[in-house]
């Protein structure tokens, strides 16, 4: 079967002198029965491609189901007279959220998602919370893809709908009174929310609530969330600035109440205590007093300006500041110090802190959610790349942990399992780690199959946490390796900021050095190595591709953000005006230059690039379809060498398939696609 041939048709975009030819432009129109049939003709030709590959999937399929305690419940957490949790039901492909009461007696199912899916392709719960009061349940849900949700307001006592809000955002809190309101994020055209708006319920049409807080500045996202001692924020923000106010007084004369007003390069958050408001910092409006991560303030619940704020804790070299649980009688800090997260409690009587104790040298811990504010002790997360996710519950006096819940892993043995960390050197000196797991005893093997997976932006962490699904490639004789490169916040703020904008680069230079380290230490070679990421992870793909076409001997790019140039030239789109503080404003010529030199749709070229499969949404809101579509076709037209395949959802947006088992078939198609050509 012959690949799809997308027609070129003349197009050329202008900016600061420089023409860029974009033959396939045109596939930017979703309504047109020329794109669609293209996209359909890809999708056939993929699945004609892979059909040799059904039998494996359909292996890894079963494996990755039967490692699923499919009627399963989560840890029940204690908030007020009930416990809540979710459970799963065998079949079933999505949760059911529950609750019962803390003294006992029978459960209360609150929303079942496996009812709101019937007769949806897709179906996306965002956000399920129930009322101060404990007698409605609230929560966001989309069907499409497009992140574009519908909030629904249920009376738990009658199961009957009160109110509900088509076209909003997906976060939304209750209001100052009991259940009889609600702050919800109103999008504009760009899909950002941009409004909070205060409404009564039952509500009439939403345009008349009450507006709250308003941006007009397209740059930042703004929200409304409720703290577990009852007050309210409102926040506004976008990676290089934020600004926080708090909600003073009830109802229809509750106002809002500036922090600090914003200032470009001031990154702070807010938490509320009782007695204060706890604030984390980088100071980094002010050459002279940027922190290298992020220091710790008190303030007054009037503070207006950061003249009122009390240095609580100073920024170490070392060590970020990640998080902070606040509680009445103790503090939690999450740091991370080389990579490894820790928790340190302070006891507000004594002032007296410890780190919590942990089982691992490397695991992967974080504060998880608490709303008992009165309460003696916190919850947390744990895992490892061998070890299952686990909730423990850690009480302050006597400094204990329990375990309440590790997922159950059926037929899964630890002891059978290795990770280890190395690390490697890039072009610059800089050394990057890599993380990596297998099934074996004593050191790394050698001269095996390796996928090794990156992402690299807005500082997001890729621990080395555990993927139950993970195992079916482990047992083939895979390793598995995360490569925590700049651009990610693997080793705090500052590794965030040493791959963004002009030095974007860094995120791929250090991808190729992992790759390559892998190589020289005899662990894999070219013919054996893969290569995985998804959105800004897929522009690494593409990126990688391009400058090191002859590190590995597959790529899966899924959902890539790949026309970097054009997308950030287009403010019409969803997230683009945000994203200019990631990745610079290419309406600029310093920016545009930068982005041009790495940009993967732009720099494709006559090489042999590696066997290469793609994935995408039809209705994704995050990276347009068309960007892998047209990179597809223009790899198809240009490239000397290499398998290219594209598959398109045409029912779903960025994260794919909705409900587990359609996860599950996605990711074994992809895994024996990539086990096809590294296994």
């Amino acid at each position: 079967m012959k690949p799809p041939v997308a027609a070129r048709k003349p197009h050329v975009h202008t900016e600061h002198g420089v023409e860029r030819p974009d033959p396939w432009f045109w596939l930017r129109d979703k309504a047109s029965p020329e794109t669609l049939a293209y996209i359909e003709a890809e999708n056939a030709y993929t699945e004609a491609m892979t059909a040799s590959q059904k039998p494996l999937a359909k292996t890894l399929y079963d494996e990755m189901l039967g490692r699923i305690q499919e009627t399963d419940t989560s840890s029940k957490i204690g908030r007020g007279p009930w416990r809540y949790y979710t459970r799963t039901v065998e079949g079933l492909a999505y949760a059911i959220h529950c609750r019962e009461p803390a003294d006992g007696g029978d459960e209360q199912v609150l929303i079942d998602e496996n009812e709101l899916a019937e007769g949806h392709e897709y179906t996306k719960v965002a956000a399920v919370v129930v009322s101060p009061d404990h007698t409605r349940v609230a929560y966001t849900i989309d069907h499409s893809g497009d992140e574009i949700f519908t909030l629904v307001v249920i009376d738990l006592a009658s199961g009957d709908e009160v109110d509900r809000v088509v076209g909003c955002s997906a976060g939304f809190c209750w209001g100052t009174t009991g259940h009889d309101d609600l702050f919800w994020r109103e999008l504009d055209d760009a899909q950002r929310p941009w409004r909070v708006r205060h409404r009564l319920l039952p509500g009439g049409a939403p345009a008349d609530d009450r507006v709250l807080f308003e941006e007009p500045d397209d740059r930042f996202r703004c929200g409304m969330v409720r703290t577990p001692i009852g007050r309210h924020l409102c926040y506004a923000g976008h990676a290089e600035s934020t600004e926080y106010w708090l909600l003073h007084g009830e109802g229809e004369q509750a106002e809002l109440r500036c922090v600090q007003e914003r200032k470009e390069g001031l990154v702070y958050d807010v938490e509320v205590g009782h007695e204060a408001l706890w604030i984390r910092s980088t100071d980094g409006d002010d050459p002279a007093r940027k922190a290298p991560t992020f220091r710790l303030y008190t303030a007054p619940f009037d503070a207006t300006s950061r003249d009122d704020w009390q240095l609580h804790l100073d920024a170490r070299a070392d060590v970020d500041l990640e998080d902070v649980g606040v509680f009445r009688s103790f503090v939690v800090r999450q740091e991370r110090c080389n990579g490894v997260v820790r928790l340190v409690v302070v006891e507000r009587d004594s002032g007296a802190e410890h780190e919590v104790a942990m089982a691992e040298a490397t695991y992967v811990a974080g504060l998880a959610w608490s709303p008992e504010y009165d309460g003696a002790g916190f919850h947390y997360s744990y895992s490892s790349m061998t070890t299952p996710p686990s909730t423990y519950r850690y009480e302050v006096p006597p400094r204990t942990s329990r375990l309440l819940k590790r997922t159950p892993v059926p037929g899964y043995d630890p002891s059978a399992y290795r990770s280890t960390r190395l690390e490697a050197t890039a072009e610059d000196g800089t050394r990057v780690p890599v993380s990596l797991v297998w099934r074996g005893e004593g050191e790394v093997p050698k001269g095996v199959p390796v996928l090794l997976y990156g992402y690299g932006s807005y500082g997001i962490t890729i621990d080395p946490s555990f993927s139950a699904t993970r195992i079916s490639l482990l047992d083939r004789g895979v390793v598995f390796a995360i490569a925590h490169i700049r651009g990610g916040g693997f080793l705090g703020r500052a590794w965030y900021e040493a791959a963004k904008f002009h030095t974007k680069a860094h995120t791929f230079d250090d991808f190729i050095a992992v790759g390559r380290h892998l190589i020289a230490q005899g662990i894999t070679d070219r013919e054996h190595l893969g290569i995985m990421g998804g959105s800004a992870g897929g522009m690494l793909m593409g990126g990688v591709i391009n400058r090191a076409p002859d590190l590995c001997r597959a790529a899966l790019a899924m959902v890539p953000f790949v026309d970097v140039v054009t997308t950030m030239l287009d403010a019409e789109l969803p997230l683009t005006a945000g994203e200019w503080v990631e990745w610079g404003d290419p309406r600029q010529r310093d920016y545009f230059d930068t982005m041009l030199a790495y940009s993967p749709y732009d720099n494709v070229a006559a090489i042999d690039y590696p066997d290469l499969l793609v994935t995408s949404g039809l209705n994704d809101p995050r990276v347009q379809y068309w960007e892998p579509t047209k990179w597809v076709a223009k790899l198809r037209a240009t490239a000397t060498g290499g398998e290219v395949l594209l598959k398109t959802h045409m029912g779903a947006g960025h994260q794919g398939r909705s409900g587990r088992y359609g996860y599950l078939e996605e990711l074994a198609q992809e895994y024996a696609w990539m086990l096809s050509k590294i296994g």
